[in-house]
């Protein structure tokens, strides 16, 4: 039987590096996309193939330019025959107060955000139904609870979120479709302060931040779980209800 094919984008560092770890380990074959982590992608991919012979494969591509989605899917239909799993988890993160908001930070937002998982899905389309496979969108708690100067990641999110339960219509019964919302799992850099991480924290119910780990477990969750589509997963630690401010 021919091992199931996951695509990661984004997957060289942090949480969509721990995914296609997670995966590996489950038995995929996992394409690590990347755009600038050539060396990190590199590390990972001979790290997986160490452990397991020709289960992994790199593939760079800048997601904003739409022929890169269109050259991915056929790279991978020329070198695999099929893909089982679509994890749409590259983006673009960092604050946009409107008072210095500029075109290319929002289009660079929305682009990674939205408009790649969105076009990315339709080029893999063939493949995943082929496979009744799995659309996953990383998706964010606020894309409902706008986090403060960050207005415009927020609203691609909330794009995203829409194209979830959308697509989820449109593509069953041949594809399911979800997403997951995480919480506060990683910062994006070491440069916040322990006393913002404190304030965040005392806004999650279960009192502590979250690890890369649960995100992968409720990954194989959804892809596991047959009757599940439409459907956004939030593991935030019950933090959504108080997600206004923070980072």
């Amino acid at each position: 039987m021919t091992q199931p094919i996951a695509l990661i984008t984004g997957a060289a560092k942090r949480l969509g590096a721990n995914t296609a770890v997670h995966l590996h380990n489950l038995g995929y074959t996992v394409i690590i996309h990347y755009n600038q982590s050539h060396q990190a992608a590199v590390a990972l991919n001979d790290k997986l193939n160490t452990l397991r012979a020709n289960s992994s494969a790199i593939y760079q591509a800048d997601l904003a330019e739409h022929e890169s989605l269109l050259t991915l899917a056929q790279w991978i239909e020329q070198k695999f025959g099929q893909l089982d799993v679509l994890i749409n988890n590259a983006s673009s993160f960092y604050p946009t107060p409107l008072s210095t908001l500029t075109m290319a930070q929002y289009n660079d937002l929305i682009a990674t955000n939205m408009t790649a998982p969105l076009f990315l899905t339709q080029a893999c389309r063939p493949l995943l139904s082929n496979s009744n496979g799995v659309v996953i969108n990383m998706c964010d708690i606020h894309a409902t609870r706008p986090l403060l100067n960050h207005s415009a990641y927020c609203m691609a999110k909330a794009g995203l979120k829409m194209m979830t339960l959308s697509l989820a219509s449109e593509l069953a019964p041949s594809i399911r479709v979800n997403g997951i919302a995480p919480g506060a799992i990683e910062w994006p850099s070491d440069t916040i302060k322990n006393e913002v991480i404190d304030e965040v924290l005392k806004s999650v119910p279960l009192n502590k931040k979250g690890h890369v780990d649960d995100i992968a477990q409720a990954i194989e969750y959804l892809i596991s779980a047959s009757y599940v589509t439409g459907h956004i997963l939030t593991v935030d630690g019950g933090r959504q209800h108080s997600a206004s401010i923070g980072v």
